[in-house]
């Protein structure tokens, strides 16, 4: 087959864990199947929506196509005609058989309808991004001014436009109510649009039975196009996990970008917290002034504590049992918003380090209690301090629930990326089957 991948970003550029899992797939389905992508950079050196060529840096067989799109810009636009214009000549150029999007955040969902109606569409969900323009069901903004980054129970227009909006209001009292309708009505519109895009993909994937169930429920996705497949990873990148430094402080580590989605300030806090001597390892890409407000965070502790914890740089995926999971005794996803299927969670388990998560969406999926890993209470650092405690307490515990791995599966390993293409080329042949079938959508 000819295989057309589109995602908002690939590695090295980016490399999160829909990036990460997008270029995991594609170098597997590049063995038996033509593969090209079409991604983004942000350069704003050149013009924008210039297009170039490159290739998968470890797999030369795969074609990126990288348009530029500079999001500040067009951070609040879902549809841009630029984009589809030079999505639709890699359309003609390629004529694939399947496109299979990733994400469309940062593109154009408009690209979609310049789709041919013949050529199935297969979408992986990655996070809330079809249900919540922001993606994470996280406000920036709620009644209680004290409180950051509330979690919010869905989409209504008028509170999304006052809460996670009103950054772009005028800022004059007298405009508040044309400000705010403004912003509603483009929610609003957005959602429509939304749901065009949805009556025109045939399957949607699902990584976590709790994302599913949320489309299902709430994202108006109808049941027979939702399937659940957990994601596949390259197992051999797991191998021969060791421990090395056993004299060292028990190590806490963490892995992902710095922002307050991911929780990693609820982290720091928490460590400050702990009594007793211990390491703790944060991995990730340096983000300027986000970064250094974390590192001012760690600052406040006493110097005791704060030379205990150490700023590493980013990895490479190929790397990260060499470079972090030797290095770490546990790994902590102090996530605040309901995560889906972190990749973070399934490479720990696969190399056999326990996780240290919250006791909601994804991450409780994969993770239980005194059986894998521990869970604390979401969103909160007394009980991530005390989950963290009781684990540098007993630290005969951790190498005990490491061993246990992926829980989910009778031999406790995660998804082989080898089955999962499998699953997923099933997944491609059924739409391309009813698709001849019954004809064009």
């Amino acid at each position: 087959m000819k295989i057309l991948k589109i995602i908002h970003g690939y590695p090295m550029r980016y490399n999160a864990g829909s990036e990460v899992y997008s270029q995991t797939l594609c170098q597997q389905l590049i063995k038996n199947h033509e593969v090209q992508v079409f991604t983004r950079e942000e350069n704003t050196f050149i013009p924008d929506f210039t297009m170039h060529e490159e290739v998968d840096s470890s797999e030369n067989r795969i074609k990126l196509n990288i348009i530029n799109v500079p999001i500040e810009k067009y951070r609040y636009r879902y549809r841009l005609a630029e984009i589809d214009t030079q999505f639709e000549k890699v359309l003609l150029d390629f004529k694939p058989d399947i496109v299979h999007i990733g994400h469309l955040n940062h593109l154009s969902c408009s690209l979609i309808f310049k789709i041919p109606s013949h050529i199935p569409i297969i979408y992986t969900l990655h996070d809330y991004w079809l249900m919540c323009p922001r993606g994470q069901f996280i406000q920036k903004k709620t009644e209680n001014i004290h409180e950051l980054w509330g979690l919010c129970d869905g989409q209504k227009d008028l509170k999304c436009s006052m809460r996670c909006y009103s950054g772009y209001f005028s800022g004059a009292e007298e405009e508040l109510a044309s400000d705010s309708t403004y912003w509603a009505n483009w929610i609003k519109r957005r959602r429509e649009y939304i749901n065009k895009i949805i009556n025109r993909i045939d399957y949607f994937i699902a990584p976590s039975k709790f994302l599913l169930e949320k489309f299902k429920n709430e994202g108006g996705i109808p049941n027979h196009k939702l399937i659940y497949l957990d994601y596949g990873f390259d197992l051999k990148r797991f191998n021969s996990r060791l421990r090395i430094s056993k004299e060292e402080l028990f190590t806490f580590g963490y892995i992902g970008t710095h922002i307050p989605a991911k929780g990693i300030q609820l982290l720091i806090s928490a460590f400050g917290k702990l009594k007793g001597d211990a390491l703790l390892r944060i991995w990730g890409r340096n983000r300027g002034e986000s970064t250094n407000a974390l590192k001012a965070l760690a600052k406040e502790f006493p110097s005791t504590i704060n030379q205990r914890i150490e700023w590493l740089s980013e990895y490479s995926n190929q790397d990260i049992v060499k470079d972090v999971f030797n290095k770490t005794d546990v790994i902590v996803v102090p996530s605040i918003w309901y995560e889906n299927s972190p990749l973070v969670i399934h490479e720990a388990l696969q190399a056999r380090v326990p996780v240290i998560t919250a006791d909601v969406g994804g991450m409780s999926e994969y993770v239980k209690h005194q059986v894998n890993g521990l869970l604390f209470k979401h969103r909160d650092i007394s009980s991530l301090a005390t989950t963290m405690q009781y684990l540098l307490d007993n630290p005969f515990l951790a190498p005990k629930l490491g061993e246990r791995g992926y829980i989910s599966s009778s031999d406790h390993n995660i998804p082989d990326i080898n089955t999962h293409v499998l699953a997923i080329e099933e997944i491609y042949r059924q739409a391309l089957k009813t698709k001849r079938k019954y004809g064009a959508t």
